[in-house]
């Protein structure tokens, strides 16, 4: 019989925080954290293909995102309260250790449970950002970029008032498949930069878009982008700057974060092997910055070749800890 995926609430640090769950974790268990526009639906194809493995996998919204509640007030979403939402998921389904998945500006909070509690964390899977202990920044890309933008107190606002959420979502979905950096010009925003006519990416179905729309129809677009784009990020405090386990990046070929100069840089540093000395880094040619979505079948294949073969190191390990 095929599983399916379950939904529940979780009460985390005053909040009611949505998760979706599937599966019996015999092999071990998946913890997927989010980036935007997505919600815990973006894993869809990931949980249930972990599922059917062995693993038992868990999707949050994260606080602000989809079905879970935002903070009361603003001001007081923070980034180390993003990580210290993961840990108390952790915590609240009595899970001791996780293999993380992680994607988009969701690897931050993935990053700092790795770095700030190692004993938790079995390894990690990242799409589209390499492991990271700082952010890379955004030198030379001009006033229209899209991060410039939605920083900028109002404009986002103001942009995505002019039209409904599907509208929204559509553009979004279609202007971050591509493989330019999203930059408008100046009169224009960046929800200008798709035409009504633009076809949607052929992968994303017009039931993707009506899930997308009725989840952030809940949750709105300003809480979502509070954190990523208006909260300044805080180091985590770890001691030691590297990660202990083994830890496998996904990249599409076609992800428009290739273009930044910074990052293409520090994929091929020394400064990587160092912070980060068991990666391996696989491109998908045709990959977007939605590939987990956009070629689910080869991506759970690679996703979960990486989690069996870890998984294996760590039954034999613990074979010799108990001869």
């Amino acid at each position: 019989m095929n599983q399916e995926i379950e939904h529940s609430y979780l009460p985390i640090s005053g909040l009611k925080l949505h998760i979706a769950h599937i599966g019996k974790g015999e092999v071990g268990t998946l913890l997927f954290v989010h980036g935007f526009p997505e919600v815990w639906y973006s894993w869809r194809h990931q949980m249930v293909a972990a599922a059917a493995a062995g693993f038992r996998a868990i999707a949050p919204d994260l606080p602000c995102y989809g079905l879970s509640e935002p903070p009361a007030n603003l001001a007081q979403a923070s980034w180390e309260c993003l990580m210290e939402s993961l840990l108390a998921i952790l915590d609240c389904l009595a899970i001791s250790k996780v293999f993380l998945v992680a994607k988009d500006f969701g690897v931050k909070p993935a990053f700092d449970l790795a770095l700030c509690h190692p004993e938790r964390v079995s390894g990690v899977v990242t799409f589209g950002v390499p492991p990271l202990l700082e952010s890379l920044g955004f030198s030379g890309l001009p006033e229209g970029f899209y991060i410039y933008r939605w920083r900028e107190p109002g404009r986002a606002e103001s942009d995505f008032g002019r039209f409904d959420v599907r509208r929204i979502m559509r553009t979004i979905y279609i202007l971050f498949s591509r493989s330019e950096v999203p930059v408008a010009k100046e009169g224009q925003e960046i929800m200008d930069l798709v035409d009504e006519s633009t076809p949607m990416p052929d992968w994303f179905s017009e039931e993707d878009l009506s899930a997308y729309t009725n989840l952030y129809e809940t949750s709105g677009f300003i809480t979502a982008l509070q954190i990523p784009y208006r909260t300044k990020p805080a180091k985590a405090e770890y001691a030691k700057p590297r990660f202990e386990m083994p830890m496998f990046v996904i990249m599409g070929q076609k992800d428009y974060i290739l273009k930044f100069a910074a990052l293409k840089d520090y994929m091929s540093s020394e400064k990587l092997k160092e912070i980060a000395p068991d990666h391996e880094i696989t491109y998908i040619p045709e990959g977007s910055h939605f590939v987990q979505e956009q070629l689910p079948e080869l991506v759970n294949q690679l996703m979960i070749d990486f989690l069996r073969e870890q998984s294996s190191k760590g039954v034999a390990q613990l074979d010799k800890v108990t001869v």
